[in-house]
């Protein structure tokens, strides 16, 4: 047994630049793992950087001079995050009070339905099922009743935190973007002049997880701008909150797509009932779903490295049950950035390190 680790760390591990890649990768990991909360602007600042670099190379490629290129892209940054605060983060707030007030009304329709299901169903569905899952219900509304309460109590340092990210943020993505090349440079002193392997697996993380963030971004707009249009259209309730979900559900795919069909089901059956605008609306939604996973999604993501569906399952869930949110986010990009390591990892060939072992038996 001990044989055969040493012969895999010869072949994976006995090249220095794979150990300086480990190095690298541990060392990000520790500091994402105990740091990520207290970094998190400095992290959301990367991040937006990252995507208005695209818009800014974009520029310089019509010989638009750089800091003239971060200025127009920054500006319209801003332009975009003043649209949310102002005109769109109103209206949402406004449309959660106006669901939480409805609520009951839609908890007391639903229980009179649940409730006619045994009697249509006897031999299938028991009134004491029934009356456990309306229980379980209530239980789980009870605790998000509490979590509000608990939030809303606790809003003066969430405040003030909101006031950290709209102040702080927009202002380290203006310098991120200005200063791109001193920051790089700075960076790289503290990097050995030998990276080949760092700067292969930074080539493969750029192109991968950059056009993964733009095309995820322009999705989320596009998804949710067409389901608000949707729903607006057939007069749907709740239409800013529930566009919202839909866009963001793009987030998780497979998952995110189905969960969020419940509540725009809900909404629309609590509205109409069972009829032609319930049913044309959820016919409508399904074909958004379908042009959204089998045309948008192959147009945004042409250059993606192709990942199997239970490998990007399994990566949702490890890295959501590390980094929450930004876990989700970023589980296909970094499943990638795996996939990618893997196959660009350098390993010694196993006759050599079989004839390296016996060279330092022999000494």
């Amino acid at each position: 047994m001990f044989d055969y680790i040493n012969s895999w760390y010869r072949r994976y591990f006995t090249d220095p630049q794979a150990a300086l890649l480990v190095i690298l990768l541990l060392f990000a990991g520790v500091v994402l793992y105990f740091l990520g909360k207290m970094l998190a602007p400095l992290l959301a600042a990367l991040i937006i950087a990252y995507m208005l670099e695209g818009p800014v190379q974009k520029l310089q490629q019509y010989r638009t001079p750089r800091l003239l290129a971060v200025n127009v892209s920054f500006l319209l940054f801003l332009v975009f995050l003043l649209f949310l605060l102002i005109g769109l983060m109103p209206v949402l707030m406004r449309q959660i009070s106006q669901f939480f007030q409805e609520m009951p009304a839609m908890i007391n329709n639903g229980q009179e339905l649940l409730l006619r299901l045994p009697e249509q169903y006897p031999n299938i569905i028991s009134e004491e099922a029934v009356w456990n899952f309306i229980d379980t219900i209530r239980g789980g509304l009870s605790t998000l009743g509490q979590s509000v309460l608990s939030i809303s109590v606790a809003s003066i340092p969430a405040l003030l935190s909101i006031i950290i990210y709209v102040v702080l943020v927009p202002l380290m993505v203006f310098f991120f973007l200005k200063d791109k090349d001193r920051i790089l440079q700075w960076v790289s002193r503290f990097l050995p002049a030998e990276r080949r392997l760092v700067t292969e697996v930074w080539h493969e993380m750029d192109a991968q997880i950059g056009n993964y963030i733009r095309g995820k971004v322009y999705e989320i707009l596009i998804v949710g701008g067409a389901a608000y249009v949707l729903f607006q259209f057939f007069g749907l309730n709740f239409a800013y909150l529930l566009a919202l979900l839909v866009g963001l559900s793009v987030l998780i795919p497979y998952i995110g797509a189905a969960v969020v069909t419940l509540p725009v089901a809900l909404v629309a059956y609590f509205q109409w009932g069972v009829g032609p605008d319930f049913t044309w609306l959820l016919i409508s939604y399904l074909v958004l779903q379908f042009l959204d996973g089998n045309v948008l999604v192959p147009i945004l993501f042409s250059e993606a490295v192709n990942l199997h569906p239970v490998a990007i399952i399994v990566a949702i869930l490890v890295f959501g049950g590390l980094w929450g949110f930004w876990g989700v986010f970023f589980a296909i990009p970094l499943a990638t950035l795996v996939k990618a390591l893997l196959d660009i990892w350098p390993t010694t060939p196993e006759t050599e390190a079989v004839s390296s072992e016996q060279s330092t038996e022999n000494r």
